[in-house]
């Protein structure tokens, strides 16, 4: 190969529409890559659902991490867009930008420049990888990121493909570059010893927990899973490399989040079990610690102990915190049926849940018992089968993403948003059951509120009332016209004055 790649078809740049992309990566030389994506990943009978781009998922893994650094090659307003939205979610570090255009991208200038990016960026005292993410152009022009070094000075070098027309969420984003990590730190511990991880690591067999949490969630899962002669292990994805080697050294993997199949592949790879579901609820808690104990070799007796000690105290915070409302739950973080179970354990009714994430094994007893309790369960929701679905039930509060809330609120029914407002809450244990209460409990009772803020603004904004301007031919003023006439003669022959004068 001389390093040079097939252009991107006429039309095809950005906006050339997700079949011309498909049909340009693939010539281009991507058909495997887009197969594993296809297969790990599959849309549902729409496009895609909406969301935010999907290479946000990988990037936010990366910025998370210590001592990792994140090269973008994509399309400049692309990339301005990602950091943009990375910085308003708390990262603080920069992204690095290998920019392209047509010659680069014809020539094959492009690698090289991603090439000389990695050798600039791989400084072992700074960094112990660096993740290069390729986006729609770059992938559908054939970028062949499998070409980098794999490592450089030790550094380990990472590159993904993330188009948007391969990768149908930013959830599932998140679990393609976890998922190639893992991969990679797999094959190091295979290799040879290892970096120890940072910090105390419990000597007890240890669950790995699979998926963004509350901060506080990991704490409490291992109290419940204390009494079984289990820890928890640093969770997936990670703060840092080191961490990635301790997350595989455990001794069941617990896909909180269903989505990751990339990463629950490397598990499996790893002779580890997998469990489904979380501890949520009494009823979720139990089933949870019964499958993770029986995963993880405990006896019978321990897993009742956990249970004895676990139970009564969610239970005793589902009694004290009841709901008394209907709920619809939508959203694209992954763990929309767990917050579901959870509500209708508290008293809730919840006839449906939608989630842009696809349908797998680890969600499969979530779905089940949502279905048993009369909830439907809509798999690559997409907006508008949410917003059918709010309409049709007429929920108390509506929980989802930003244009239903707003859709939800102009009908005058409270609305909350699933990522910021639900996902910064902790949903295991006795802490979920009360703190998702008190978000229920809090907006319930702003109903009358805004449908007298709907009855006061009625009309506002809609039909003839929308958008700003004249809608028809201004009425002129009488004499307006005379007056501006006399005062453009006033300025003409002030100017003459003074040009004569001077």
């Amino acid at each position: 190969m001389d390093g040079s790649l097939p252009p991107v078809a006429n039309g095809g740049g950005c906006h050339g529409g997700r079949d011309t992309m498909l049909e340009a990566a693939r010539a281009a030389g991507k058909s495997e890559t887009l197969d594993r994506l296809q297969a790990d990943y599959p849309r549902g009978p729409h496009d895609q659902p909406q969301s935010m781009c999907p290479a946000f998922g990988s990037l936010r893994v990366g910025l998370r991490m210590r001592r990792v650094a994140t090269i973008l090659c994509g399309s400049a307003c692309c990339v301005y867009g990602l950091t943009f939205t990375s910085h308003f979610y708390g990262a603080k570090r920069s992204v690095g930008y290998v920019p392209f255009n047509s010659e680069t991208l014809v020539r094959g200038q492009v690698y090289e420049d991603i090439r000389d990016a990695v050798y600039e960026t791989a400084k072992p005292d700074q960094y112990d990888a660096v993740v290069v993410i390729n986006l729609c152009v770059p992938t559908a022009s054939g970028v062949p990121l499998d070409r980098l070094p794999k490592q450089i000075d030790g550094v380990r070098v990472i590159g993904i493909d993330v188009p948007g027309f391969g990768v149908p969420t930013h959830a599932e984003a998140k679990d393609v570059l976890a998922g190639a990590m893992l991969r990679y730190a797999r094959l190091e511990a295979t290799a040879g010893p290892v970096q120890r991880p940072r910090g105390a690591i419990a000597d007890e067999p240890r669950v790995t927990l699979i998926g963004e949490l509350f901060p506080a969630d990991p704490v409490g899962v291992a109290g419940m899973l204390k009494p079984m002669g289990l820890a928890v292990a640093p969770p997936l994805p990670s703060r840092e490399w080191r961490d990635l080697y301790a997350s595989l050294d455990c001794a069941v993997a617990a896909a909180v989040h269903p989505f990751y199949v990339a990463s629950v592949r490397e598990f499996a790879a790893a002779g580890r079990p997998v469990v489904g579901s979380g501890p949520v609820g009494v009823e979720g808690t139990s089933d949870w610690l019964a499958a993770t104990g029986r995963a993880a070799g405990a006896t019978a007796e321990r897993i009742d102990a956990a249970k004895a000690q676990a139970l009564p105290a969610i239970r005793a915070a589902l009694d004290a915190n009841p709901i008394r409302a209907r709920v619809t739950v939508s959203g694209y973080e992954g763990s929309e049926l767990l917050v579901a179970r959870l509500l209708i354990e508290a008293g809730a009714d919840v006839p449906y849940v939608g989630t842009a994430c696809p349908r797998t094994e680890w969600s499969e007893a979530d779905r089940q018992w949502l279905a048993a309790h009369g909830a439907h369960v809509q798999y690559r929701a997409s907006l508008e089968q949410d917003m059918a679905a709010m309409r049709e039930a007429r929920p108390d509060l509506a929980l989802g993403t930003t244009p239903l809330v707003q859709a939800a609120k102009e009908r005058g029914i409270p609305a909350i948003y699933f990522t910021n407002m639900v996902s910064a809450r902790p949903l295991f244990g006795a802490p979920g059951a009360a703190a998702l209460a008190a978000i229920v409990a809090t907006q319930t009772k702003g109903a009358d509120r805004f449908g007298r803020m709907v009855s006061f603004f009625s009309g506002v904004g809609t039909g003839d009332a929308a958008g700003y301007g004249w809608q028809g031919v201004p009425k002129q003023h009488p004499g307006a016209r005379e007056k501006f006439r006399r005062q453009r003669e006033a300025r003409a022959k002030a100017a003459a004055s003074q040009a004569m004068g001077s």
